[in-house]
Formats: C-alpha cells, structure tokens, sequence
C-alpha cells in the first residue's frame, strides 16, 4: 500500500497526479468518526501542488485556481466531501477483482463514496488551467450526518457558490451525469386526546383510534386536487408512516399517538408548502376533539430538498460528452440539494450504489474500479477545460 505522504510532489506541480495513489492512500485514513486526519492529508497534497487551502470555521476545505472571484468570466465549484459511515473498512487494492471483470479496484470504506469522486475531482483541478476563469474546490466534513458544512458554504458572506456557473458535486454515479435528485423530509404527527378507563371509552378521547383517519390521509396524500404532477425526472412524490407510537396501559383510552413519516418530494415542493398541506389534510381526517400537531424532526440545518438542473445545461450537455454515461437523476440524497439554489448543479463520479451483488456505497464490500475513477477524472478534466480552461 502506498505511505502516508500527499499524492503530488513538488510546490509547483510539476509532476503529475496520480488519483489512484491519492485514493489508495485517503481510504486508509479512517473518517466515520473524526475527520481531521482526512482533512489534514487533504490539505497535504494541495500544499504540495503549491496551492494554499483554507479550513473555513464549518471545517469546509476551499482552494481556488484562477481569476479572483470578482473578475472572473466563468466560475465552476467542484464538491465531495471527506467523511463517511460507520463502521471503518480497511483499504484493500486487489489487481484481479471479480467486481471489475477482473480488472483492479480499491475496496474500503469511502472508495467510492466519496473518497473516489475526490480523488477524480483532485486531478482535474490540478489539471486545468483557468486564466479569466475560476475553479474553486470545497470539500465538506459531514454530508453523511447533517450537512453543517454544506450549508455553511451556501448561507455565508463569501459563499463560493453564490457567483458560481455550474456546481459539479462528487458522488457514486457509475460516470452517469445526475441532473435531479428527490428531496427528504421526516416529521411526527402528534395527536392528543383524553385519558379514561377503557370499560367506559365513550367519557374518554381515543387518539390511537385518530390514527385511522391520519393514515387514510397519508395514503391518499398524493390524490389532493392541489398535489403536485409526477417530476418528468423524478416521478410522483411519496410520503411513508414509518414510526408509530400510542397508549401506556392495556385497560386505558390512550390519550396520546405520534406517527413518523417519511417524505420524498419533488421539484418545485418546498419543505413549507408540504407541511401546511399535510396540516391541512390531517386536520380535516382528525375528530374535532383529537388535538394535531405536525411537527419536522429537529435539525440545526434545513432538510435535503428537492433540486433539479435543466438537462440542456452546459456543465450537462459538456460532462455528459466527456463522460458517455447517461443523463438521469440521483437516487441518493446529496448536498446538491444547497447548491442548485445558486448555479446549475449535477452529480457525478465513478463507483456505484449498488451492483448485481446487493449494496456497494455504505456496505462492508464497498469498492470502486480503478479504471472508472481514471475514467472520472479525465471527463472532468475535459470538461473543466472546455468551461474554464
């Protein structure tokens, strides 16, 4: 396996990048749990392009090549980010590999999600050279969690996406370039009632015996006049009961019951509007006496909400020529959700979710091809030329 030291040589770049020395070497710093190692080994190998990164107070890792902000023509954000699940998956580089049709993959935890997608966006930014142009790296700390760093690029002062062109966002796509994505949003109806002896449930309120009417309502949510049509992209809209809770005791009318639901919107559904039309509709399902309340799971930074990026594009039309892959949507929520709100965004790396065998992103046998993250790396290589090179 390769050493510790940054995959680049020389302050002023002279040599070249190699990807796969840079994955090999990322997948072996652990990242579930702590992502400063990670962070840090990142920071190495920019230095040592003679490039001068920042760690900025949410703990993103930003460096620019190019025009100043200010004065340039054309501005494209690459993105990924550097921390992955739990547990950790030790680094394996196996030449021979049954995944690949016997061609060589890098096997751990973050090969592919995301710490391939770096290492091909790492090459293609060191590789263009921007002149009126700008190119801007920010790689995030906490996308699998809560997504404090992305939101802090796009809701500060000198957020780099503000001014951008085009966001291309790092993840497992299998060299597809992802234009759409559903959103995620996740609350609990909670519904109130009165307490009484379950002899005599008439001198009480049933609120357990409410939720028949709530799941009448979640099941038909997407039947209401003013629901919104199926995404060209992404299909209809669901909204799943996942968590259910009620009563404390056998003989007794339980006065209390929450359900949890699970929604996945689309574009143009906003995570307000779907919680006053839920609202709505609950309360017309619910027994004037029963007490609603729907209320989002608490989180210190806004829900992953629905985007989507005209297929017509440049960064689409140009990625997806470099690339040969499909234009299609993503399946997985991502911190595109943040950025489309600025610039057209799209997703795009090597390595899958999922293969034939079952899951891939987020399983013990996660891995990706090396020839799909040299195969990344040259379509956005291409494709940072043709924008700002």
């Amino acid at each position: 396996m390769s050493g510790s030291e940054p995959a680049a040589s020389g302050p002023d770049g002279d040599d070249e990048f190699d990807p796969i020395d840079f994955l090999e070497t990322a997948v072996q710093h652990a990242s579930h749990e702590d992502v400063g190692p990670m962070r840090d080994y990142l920071r190495e190998t920019l230095a040592a392009r003679g490039l001068e990164p920042r760690v900025d107070d949410a703990g993103n890792v930003l460096a620019s090549r190019g025009s100043p902000a200010a004065e340039a023509e054309t501005h494209v954000v690459l993105n990924t980010h550097i921390d992955t699940v739990s547990p950790h998956v030790p680094c394996e580089r196996a030449p021979d590999a049954p995944e690949a049709d016997g061609g060589a993959v890098i096997r751990g935890r973050g090969s592919c999600d995301a710490k391939g997608p770096l290492a091909a966006l790492l090459s293609a930014f060191f590789a263009v050279e921007p002149t009126d142009d700008r190119v801007t790296l920010a790689v995030t700390p906490d996308e699998e969690v809560l997504s404090t760093g992305a939101y802090a690029l796009v809701s500060g002062d000198e957020s780099p996406t503000a001014d951008a062109d085009a966001v291309i966002v790092g993840e497992p796509t299998d060299l597809d370039v992802c234009t759409a994505a559903k959103g995620r949003f996740q609350g609990t109806i909670h519904l109130s009632g009165a307490n009484a002896h379950a002899a005599e449930p008439e001198t009480g309120t049933n609120a357990v015996a409410a939720l028949e009417g709530v799941l009448e309502a979640v099941r038909t949510f997407g039947e209401r006049a003013d629901a919104p049509p199926a995404h060209p992209q992404l299909g209809a809209a669901t909204l799943t009961p996942t968590v259910v809770e009620g009563g404390a005791a056998t003989n007794q009318v339980p006065a209390d019951a929450a359900l949890t639901v699970d929604r996945r919107s689309v574009p143009p559904e906003t995570a307000e509007e779907f919680h006053e039309a839920l609202t709505a509709r609950l309360r017309a399902a619910v027994p004037d006496d029963v007490g609603l309340e729907f209320r989002f799971t608490d989180r210190p930074t806004p829900f992953l909400e629905a985007w989507d990026t005209d297929p017509d594009a440049p960064v689409v039309r140009t990625l997806a020529d470099a690339a040969g892959g499909e234009v299609r949507p993503f399946t997985a929520a991502t911190e595109a959700s943040y950025f489309a709100a600025d610039a057209p965004t799209v997703v795009f790396g090597p390595g899958v979710l999922a293969d034939d065998e079952g899951a891939v992103a987020h399983a013990p046998r996660e891995y990706v091809r090396v020839e799909s993250v040299r195969a990344a790396a040259r379509a956005l290589e291409a494709t940072l030329a043709e924008l700002v090179g």
